[in-house]
């Protein structure tokens, strides 16, 4: 894939942040990396989804110099970059302020794997990551958000959990590609939404038994997986 068909995957990939209703005025962002070149495309900082265009997209390098592009890139650039330098696998990265997902931010809870639902997305809970100290804000705030992921998932996959929530700010997604970002953003929306459900129902209800979890999640990834045309 070379850089301008990146950039448009990135393009509509920020599109279906929209189209999935993750989104409000300018809130979020999605990126690609073509490894190769060790380049990320980006959506520009601050531009309404209703006058994007794929030539507005920003490439930077992974040190977050800018390569083309006449816009700023987001913001919160410098975390997605964290998260590409420390997770090779990964090729696309998403930040939103989704509702329900904000809702388990907000309240410093992780996400809990409540049923099969869940399980087929990832084995267990999506994490909550504790909230920066100031040091870390002050210092280097969106960088800083980057490495606090980092450190939660020390002794996950990043594949297996595509997804986390931090503290009092809202839900990060990654995937294989910046279209699979995005759409890992819209399961971790519907779970939330979910599992907030679910616990007004009946409050005390417990986590999915591990050997349901597993079945689930696995007949769906990995090597032994049949789910699907294959």
């Amino acid at each position: 894939m070379n850089l301008e068909q990146l950039k448009q995957e990135v393009y509509e990939a920020n599109l279906l942040l929209v189209r999935y209703n993750l989104v409000i005025s300018t809130w979020g962002n999605v990126s690609g990396i073509d490894r190769q070149e060790g380049r990320v495309v980006i959506k520009p900082s601050g531009v309404p989804y209703q006058t994007l265009t794929p030539e507005q997209m920003v490439v930077v390098n992974l040190d977050g110099s800018v390569v083309s592009g006449k816009l700023k890139p987001s913001s919160d650039t410098p975390t997605h970059l964290e998260l590409y330098r420390a997770w090779p696998d990964i090729g696309g990265v998403c930040h939103t302020h989704s509702s329900y997902a904000t809702i388990f931010a907000q309240a410093g809870v992780a996400v809990p794997c409540l049923g099969t639902t869940h399980a087929d997305f990832a084995p267990g809970d999506i994490p909550c990551v504790p909230a920066l100290s100031k040091e870390e804000v002050e210092a280097a705030y969106e960088e800083n958000t980057g490495k606090a992921i980092i450190r939660e998932f020390a002794q996950r996959k990043p594949l297996e959990f595509p997804g986390a929530l931090l503290q009092w700010h809202g839900p990060f997604t990654w995937g294989r590609t910046a279209q699979a970002a995005a759409d890992n953003a819209q399961v971790l929306e519907q779970l939330a939404f979910m599992a907030l459900e679910t616990r007004l129902v009946n409050p005390a209800v417990d986590r999915l038994p591990s050997h349901i979890r597993d079945k689930h999640y696995f007949r769906k990834h990995g090597p032994q997986a049949y789910y699907g045309q294959g």
